[in-house]
């Protein structure tokens, strides 16, 4: 019995087994049903679809017929797998923002952008073949393919479809196979034929030529690619990389006359349902300030329209939708891998190049092959005619030898020598066949067939002719068929980047207030009058700072440290606000004397013994709770008020007893830290008994007056012109001013209070 069973089986290792066994199943995943056809641009479950429709004669001129009668004739006859997974290849077939040529024309629910898999049971939907699949279908029964048999060898069906155009770029295709993959992004098709034409013409062209009439994908949701033609082209030129598509948008005025911004056109295979919920959820974390409301107004007329609205007309909506870029699925990057089966039925990742070029030589073989079907049925008909033409030439003959004999079929073959197949022909005419206008007819079909025959012929023998007629034939079809490209190139595209923290905030104007004892508070506007809000009980009015909501607000304290704040950061002013002391490591007996925003460009610094210098604002910013040393102060030194400037040409400098000193602005060092020089000298002894100190400075440009303050609210105006008796040399002591005003100074600006 052993030795019975050892020669009846074959005796194979585990290991070479599962290797036979996975590699076999490799390869029919690979080239049946994960990756397309070069010929054809189909997968299998896709050709059998489109095949059985087109026997059951649902063509695109034809009435809608139920979904679920398809499916049974494809699952029944061609396709013996789940009927859920059919189903849904043909529903993919069928959308538009999956397809750029859809083949299947549907009627009902065939699922949405938002959710390409919503689309109704194959019961409740009708279907059709679409107005593209001519150029798959219309030269199948003319000897331009071979046929197999089906799975269960009843039937017959063909290896693949004889398509006019390269539909494996027209509409791309994306599957995963055992170890390999593909992803190909939609074309245009009157891109696509143009492009072939020019291979057809001239076979070396090169990539960079071919890449001025595909300019890149066009995928069915239109938006814009944003990669850079180096990109493009590496893409190309290996079959292999990734390109970045984005949405369109366009700016409008809302009803209420606000300004929106409209997205009009998405990326490939996005969801706006998952966009709006993106940006939603961007709204409600506070993350898109200048964001009030997202909607979806899509409609039969608009199928992409989302809408945002915003906050204020001066929203930057570039630099906005630069941010949702790269925060939603408003962009996306998306794999380009030309991975087909080609010719040789092998899989291989192809460059743009040589694919059309394998694609031409299937056309070539497939227009060969129709010529060559062609010619067998001229062959025969020209037989057919030359017997019927002997016939009519010996027309009493043929009669009395079909009315008086028994066997007129062997008679008429041996009396005229025809064949059995022209002999059938005669004995088939019917009697109103025999007038003499049939016999010229059949004289006229003779010679055309002749004369058609000659050119096929012709078009065989000369590899240049049968390029002329398929260039003619592709370019007939891009007329006929050819639409407008959809998707944008941009030439040159802003990288998306999201906002920083600072960015995400409104650029919105914030009054800062600092009182005297060193609280502080932000009010909306730069329109208020700061000194009249109410102060706490024995605080008043500092100082204040005109910034934005996006800025950061500088403080300068008596111990010579500069402390920072980001504006957003600041209480409301409908209170009083909060001691800046609380939100720093600073002792009881520091106070505040000034403040400036982080984009002054520069900062004048100066202390009451009229020492000073100029700092860079970006240089003097703190970062921790214990502020950045800015002055070396002596003890009984202390800062003055900080003047921050973008322009100007004079410092002037003015002390308790009515000195005016004006000096060149270039004179004043520029340092980042330190004491500083002397700018306007002050007796020691005069600064010791308290008799005089530095109490005002600031930064004079030539189109600004300059006002000397005074308690109790008096000004002195002084405009450009008037400061040139008080030009002097860095640290001299200036000249003083009208005997009315020397006393009881605070301070200088070159803005009124009034």
């Amino acid at each position: 019995m052993v030795d019975t069973l050892d020669n009846d089986f074959e005796g194979i290792s585990l290991l070479e087994y599962t290797e036979r066994a996975y590699l076999d199943y490799s390869m029919y995943v690979i080239n049946d049903r994960a990756l397309p056809f070069i010929g054809d641009g189909l997968k299998p479950v896709q050709r059998r679809i489109i095949y059985a429709m087109s026997q059951l004669g649902i063509t695109f001129q034809a009435k809608y017929v139920k979904s679920a009668r398809t499916v049974g004739d494809v699952t029944g006859k061609f396709h013996p797998h789940g009927e859920v997974a059919c189903y849904e290849s043909m529903v993919h077939m069928a959308q538009w923002f999956s397809f750029r040529y859809p083949l299947v024309d549907g009627q009902g629910n065939w699922g949405a952008p938002d959710d390409p898999k919503s689309f109704a049971a194959q019961r409740y939907t009708e279907s059709r073949l679409s107005r593209w699949t001519p150029l798959l279908l219309s030269e199948l029964g003319q000897g331009t393919v071979d046929y197999v048999p089906n799975f269960d060898g009843t039937l017959d069906e063909p290896i693949w479809l004889p398509a006019r155009v390269p539909f494996f770029l027209l509409n791309g295709a994306s599957g995963i196979a055992v170890g390999m993959a593909t992803d190909i992004l939609p074309h245009n098709l009157r891109e696509v034929v143009n492009a072939c034409v020019v291979l057809l013409e001239r076979k070396s062209t090169t990539l960079d030529e071919l890449l001025t009439i595909i300019r890149g994908p066009d995928v069915p949701t239109g938006g814009v690619i944003t990669s850079t033609a180096d990109e493009i082209r590496q893409v190309y030129e290996t079959g292999n990389g990734t390109l970045r598509g984005r949405a369109k948008y366009v700016d409008e005025k809302g009803l209420d006359g606000g300004k929106e911004v409209v997205i009009t056109e998405l990326p490939y295979q996005s969801s706006p349902a998952k966009i709006l919920e993106q940006i939603a959820g961007q709204i409600v974390a506070k993350k898109l300030p200048m964001v009030i409301d997202v909607r979806d107004e899509s409609d039969y007329e608009n199928p992409t329209r989302l809408v945002l609205v915003l906050r204020s007309n001066r929203v930057d909506v570039d630099r906005l939708m630069l941010h949702l870029f790269a925060t939603t699925d408003l962009e996306r990057t998306y794999r380009f891998n030309l991975n087909v089966i080609g010719l040789d039925r092998k899989p291989k990742v192809k460059p743009l190049r040589n694919a059309l070029l394998e694609w031409l030589d299937f056309r070539r073989d497939t227009v060969r092959r129709r010529i060559e079907y062609r010619l067998d049925y001229i062959k025969r008909r020209l037989h057919i005619l030359d017997g019927m033409l002997i016939a009519f030439a010996n027309l009493d003959e043929v009669i009395r030898i079909i009315r008086e004999e028994d066997e007129p079929k062997q008679v008429l073959m041996s009396r005229f020598e025809l064949s059995s197949e022209q002999t059938d022909a005669i004995l088939d005419l019917r009697l109103r066949q025999l007038a003499r206008l049939e016999e010229e007819r059949l004289q006229q079909d003779q010679q055309e067939l002749s004369s058609e025959q000659e050119d096929l012929l012709r078009i065989l023998s000369s590899r240049r002719r049968m390029n002329t007629l398929i260039k003619n034939e592709l370019t007939e079809i891009a007329e006929e068929y050819g639409d407008d490209r959809r998707t944008e190139i941009a030439d040159a595209a802003e990288a998306s980047a999201a906002y920083s923290v600072e960015d995400l905030e409104t650029n919105e104007p914030i009054t800062v207030v600092l009182s005297e004892k060193g609280w502080i508070r932000g009010a909306k506007g730069h329109d208020l009058d700061a000194a009249t809000l109410p102060y706490r009980a024995g605080d008043e009015y500092l100082t204040h700072v005109q910034s934005r909501t996006n800025l950061v607000c500088n403080f300068l304290a008596t111990n010579g440290r500069v402390y920072s704040v980001p504006v957003r950061e600041l209480p409301s002013a409908r209170g009083q606000g909060e001691p800046l002391s609380g939100r720093f490591n600073i002792d009881a007996e520091t106070q505040f004397v000034g403040a400036f925003n982080s984009d002054a460009g520069k900062v004048l610094l100066t202390s009451q013994k009229g020492i000073g210098f100029v700092a860079d604002v970006e240089s003097v910013v703190a970062t921790t709770r214990n502020g950045k040393v800015v002055m070396n102060l002596d003890a009984e030194n202390a800062p003055l008020m900080p003047v921050s400037f973008q322009e100007g040409e004079l410092v002037a400098l003015v002390s308790s007893k009515g000195n005016l000193l004006v000096i060149d602005l270039a004179d004043v060092p520029e340092q980042n830290r330190g004491r500083g020089v002397n700018l306007m000298t002050i007796p020691k002894a005069a600064f010791t008994a308290g008799e005089e100190s530095l109490v005002g400075s600031a930064v004079v440009a030539e189109n600004n007056p300059l006002y000397v303050e005074y308690d109790g609210g008096r000004q002195l105006t002084l405009r450009y012109r008037d400061l040139e008796p008080y030009r002097g040399k860095r640290a001299q002591r200036g000249k003083t001013l009208p005997r009315n005003w020397r006393n009881n100074i605070v301070g200088l600006r070159t803005e009124s209070r009034a």
